[in-house]
């Protein structure tokens, strides 16, 4: 599927794993079980979390974490595929 194709599945995904003031590493283990269930999980980056970083920053560190692309991001939340 390109890009394009996710983000149009992605518009009306739940948000399933929010990322608070512990960071990205409290969720890699739950992330990475979503992704092995599911094609596309949306993760939210709430403000404890972003601390003086982008959304667009810590996406990418977690997309590396557990080896999936990231497929946009959109404010706070961003769509792992």
């Amino acid at each position: 599927m390109s890009d394009q194709e996710l983000r149009k599945e992605a518009h009306d995904l739940d948000v399933t794993v929010w990322v608070g003031k512990h960071g990205i590493d409290s969720v890699v283990d739950e992330l990475a079980d979503q992704l092995d269930d599911r094609k596309l999980v949306k993760v939210k980056f709430l403000r404890a979390a972003r601390g003086g970083t982008s959304t667009d920053e810590l996406a990418d560190e977690l997309a590396d974490a557990v080896g999936a692309d990231l497929i946009e991001t959109r404010g706070t939340p961003a769509v792992l595929h």
